[in-house]
C-alpha cells in the first residue's frame, strides 16, 4: 500500500474506533484473513461435521462405550468459547453410546477466580446449566489434586482429582493465537486449566517466558507447549473440540479427535488465516487490543503490544490504543512497573527468579519489559490513566494522531506498518 495517500484506517477503540489518516509516505495494512472468512453452514453443522470425521481418534461415540463416568473440561467465563453450540452435541454423543453414563461438566479456571452461577447459565443455557453437575476447578484446593508425577521441565504436574478419576476425559476449547503459549486451546484446558496453582505458576516461570521460542503462532521448541503437551498425555485427556471463532464470536472452523493431532490441525487452519507477513519491520507500529472487551485493562493489551513487537524494526516505535475503561487490570503488575528503576532492571531481576517461586502476574510484567527494553511505547488511552501510564514507563497520548505524530519524529525511519486488530494476527516471518 506504499504511496497511496489520505485512506482512512478505523483503529477499534473500546466500542468505537479511532480514525488514522494514512497519508504515510511508505507504509502497509496487515489484517488477519479471519475477517474474510464465512462460515460453511450452521455453527452447529460446523461442530456435528467435526466430530464425525475426528483427527486421529475414534469418534466419541465409540469411545464411550461401555464407560460409567465422563468429564468434560469447561472453559470459564474469560474465555468466549461458544459452548451452546459444542457441549449439547458431545453430551448427546455421551448418552447415545452410553445412556446411563455419569457426566461432570470441570470448569477450568486455572488460577483464575470461580465462574459464577449467573456465568454458567449465560454460557451453557438454563437448561444444561441446571441439568447436569458442575464442579468449579480450584487451584488451591490441595486435597482435591493428584500427583501425576514430573514433567520436562522438572515441575511436579498437580492435576484436579476429578479429571484423573473419571473414566473419559474430554474438553473443549477455542483455538486463537496465543502470546506466550503460541496458542490457546487443546491443551491448555489441562495445564494451566485443572492443575494446581503450583504447577501454573513453573509453567509461567521466567525461563520458560524468556524463551525465544515463547511465542506467538509458534509451539515448536516451546517449553511452555511442551509441559503443556505432556501435561495432557499424563492426564489422559483423550478427546477434545476446538473451534476458531470470527469477530462475532461464532464458530467458523471445528476440530475433534485426538488432543494433540486435532489441536495441530487447527492451530495449522488458525496460522492460514491469522498470519500476516509485513514486507518491511515498522519503524512505528500502530495496533490495538481489538476495542472492547479485549482493551479493558492494561494488562490485557501486553498481548498486541507483542504482536507490534514482532512486526517492529530494531527500534521501532509502538503506538497502541486501548480505552482500559477497566484501568489497570492488577495491582501486583501495576506496582511492578511502578517501582523499578527501568524495565531492563526489572527484567534482570525476574530472570533471577527461580520456577517455583513465580508469582502471579510476573510473566506479563516480565513480557511488558522485554518490549519496552527495546522499544518506546505511546499509548493512547482516557485521560484518567495518564499518570499509570507513565508510572509504568510508557508515553501517555490522549490523542492516536498526536501519538503517531510523535512516533514519527522519533522513529529511525519512516515505514509504518498498521495492524488494527494486534490481538487477532499472528506476524509470520516469510
Amino acid at each position: 500500500m506504499a504511496g497511496l495517500e489520505n485512506q482512512r484506517i478505523v483503529i477499534p477503540y473500546g466500542h468505537g474506533g479511532l480514525p488514522l489518516k494514512a497519508d504515510f509516505e511508505s507504509w502497509e495494512v496487515l489484517e488477519p484473513g479471519l475477517y474474510e472468512r464465512g462460515r460453511e453452514g450452521s455453527q452447529e453443522d460446523i461442530v456435528r461435521r467435526a466430530m464425525e470425521n475426528p483427527i486421529g481418534s475414534s469418534r466419541l461415540e465409540e469411545l464411550a462405550k461401555g464407560k460409567r463416568t465422563a468429564a468434560i473440561l469447561l472453559s470459564d467465563h474469560t474465555r468466549p468459547v461458544p459452548s451452546r453450540v459444542i457441549i449439547p452435541l458431545m453430551v448427546k454423543a455421551l448418552r447415545q453410546a452410553s445412556p446411563d453414563i455419569k457426566i461432570t461438566f470441570l470448569v477450568a479456571t486455572g488460577c483464575h477466580r470461580g465462574t459464577r452461577p449467573e456465568e454458567l447459565r449465560e454460557k451453557l443455557g438454563d437448561e444444561l446449566a441446571c441439568r447436569e453437575t458442575i464442579v468449579i476447578h480450584d487451584c488451591d484446593d490441595s486435597r482435591n489434586m493428584v500427583s501425576l508425577g514430573t514433567l520436562p521441565s522438572g515441575a511436579e504436574l498437580r492435576v484436579n482429582r476429578l479429571a484423573v478419576e473419571t473414566e473419559l476425559l474430554l474438553a473443549e476449547g477455542f483455538i486463537e493465537p496465543h502470546f506466550f503459549a503460541g496458542f490457546s486451546g487443546g491443551r491448555k484446558s489441562v495445564l494451566p486449566g485443572v492443575c494446581a496453582r503450583k504447577t501454573v505458576m513453573a509453567n509461567h516461570c521466567a525461563g520458560f517466558i524468556d524463551s525465544p521460542y515463547a511465542r506467538t503462532g509458534n509451539l515448536e521448541n516451546n517449553p511452555i507447549h511442551r509441559d503443556m503437551a505432556q501435561a495432557c498425555q499424563m492426564a489422559r485427556l483423550q478427546y477434545i473440540v476446538n473451534v476458531i471463532i470470527d469477530r462475532d464470536k461464532q464458530v467458523l472452523h471445528a476440530v475433534a479427535g485426538h488432543p494433540i493431532k486435532a489441536h495441530e490441525k487447527g492451530c495449522e487452519i488458525l496460522r492460514g488465516i491469522c498470519g500476516v507477513h509485513p514486507r518491511q519491520k515498522g519503524d512505528v507500529v500502530i495496533t490495538s487490543n481489538g476495542g472492547a472487551p479485549l482493551d479493558q485493562n492494561i494488562y490485557q493489551v501486553v498481548k498486541s503490544l507483542a504482536t507490534a513487537e514482532a512486526a517492529a524494526s530494531e527500534a521501532g516505535v509502538l503506538v497502541v490504543c486501548a480505552e482500559c475503561a477497566d484501568g489497570i487490570g492488577g495491582d501486583d503488575f501495576y506496582r511492578a512497573m511502578k517501582d523499578c528503576r527501568s524495565p531492563g532492571e526489572l527484567l534482570e531481576r525476574i530472570r533471577r527468579v527461580a520456577p517455583e517461586d513465580t508469582v502471579p502476574d510476573q510473566w506479563q510484567y516480565q513480557i511488558l519489559c522485554r518490549i519496552l527494553e527495546k522499544h518506546r511505547v505511546m499509548f493512547v488511552t482516557r485521560p484518567e490513566l495518564k499518570a499509570v501510564i507513565e508510572e509504568m514507563k510508557m508515553e501517555y497520548y490522549e490523542s492516536l494522531g498526536d501519538a503517531v505524530t510523535a512516533a514519527m519524529e522519533k522513529a529511525s525511519g519512516n515505514h509504518v506498518v498498521v495492524i488494527p486488530d494486534g490481538v487477532s494476527a499472528m506476524v509470520l516471518e516469510e
